[in-house]
C-alpha cells in the first residue's frame, strides 16, 4: 500500500522530468489539447473540492466531540 502512495506521490515529478527530457531532445511538448484538458481536470477538481466542503460543513454553534471508547465500543467522531 505505501508503495502505490508513494508511485502516486511522485508520479507528477516523473511526468514533469520526462517532459523535460522530451523538449530538451527537440520533440514538440504536449499539444495544446492536453495541456487544456489537464487545466480543466485541475479546476473541476478544485471545484468539486470546494463543493465538499460546503455540503459537509456543521452547523453553527456546534462543537466536535472526538472519537471515544464507550462499552467496549469505538463511537465515532462527531458535531454536536
Amino acid at each position: 500500500m505505501r508503495l502505490v502512495e508513494l508511485a502516486l506521490f511522485l508520479a507528477p515529478l516523473g511526468a514533469y522530468i520526462l517532459w523535460r527530457l522530451a523538449v530538451r531532445r527537440g520533440q514538440p511538448g504536449p499539444p495544446p489539447v492536453v495541456l487544456s484538458g489537464i487545466l480543466a481536470g485541475l479546476l473541476l477538481l478544485g471545484a468539486s473540492l470546494a463543493w465538499a466542503a460546503v455540503l459537509e460543513r456543521d452547523s453553527p454553534g456546534s462543537h466536535y466531540v472526538p472519537a471515544q471508547w464507550r462499552n467496549g465500543q469505538v463511537v465515532p467522531g462527531h458535531a454536536e
